[in-house]
């Protein structure tokens, strides 16, 4: 039997919120002890994937609450249980489910598409009330023009219409 790799403590904050969320309905307490990361303030997205596709995807752009373990707890949740693309996550699927974290910089303000590289930078895209975002180094997304074509789709943006743009980066912890 294959060996699991240890998991970063943010990555097992999120399996843990998920686990006894969907097992008990009792959301997860955040632990005494926090890792520094932990305890920063920053908005996060949390992403579970299943035999290598996506199962749910939930965040924040800017921080929420408390902290990052705060942020990690609640997102985890919703991501297994509110994603409107998916059904929530039933006790069968627990086993077979892969996480990823994701701590954003606070967006900037972007001049120029040519500041942005979409294995760099994640993208917010607003047009009035409406706000897309995309995370960076997502498998086929290659061009600055897909990134900001998904994001605007995902706030029904109009493909024509013109939006503000800013950029963030990301700690990816799988």
């Amino acid at each position: 039997m294959a060996k699991k790799k240890p998991q970063h403590p943010l990555v097992k904050l999120a399996a843990d919120a998920v686990d006894i969320f969907v097992r008990n309905r009792k959301r997860l307490t955040i632990p005494v002890e926090l890792t520094p990361e932990m305890k920063e303030k920053a908005g996060v997205f949390v992403c579970l994937k299943k035999d290598g596709e996506l199962r749910g995807c939930i965040g924040t752009f800017m921080p929420t609450t408390e902290n990052v373990a705060c942020e990690v707890i609640r997102n985890a949740v919703s991501a297994a249980t509110e994603d409107p693309r998916f059904a929530c996550v039933d006790c069968g699927e627990l086993d077979g489910l892969e996480y990823s974290v994701d701590v954003l910089s606070a967006p900037e303000p972007v001049k120029s598409l040519s500041e942005l590289d979409p294995k760099k930078y994640g993208v917010i895209v607003t047009s009035g009330p409406r706000r897309g975002l995309l995370l960076p180094d997502l498998d086929g997304v290659d061009t600055v023009g897909e990134q900001i074509a998904i994001a605007k789709r995902k706030a029904g943006i109009d493909p024509t219409e013109p939006v503000m743009v800013h950029r963030f980066e990301v700690k990816r912890y799988e």
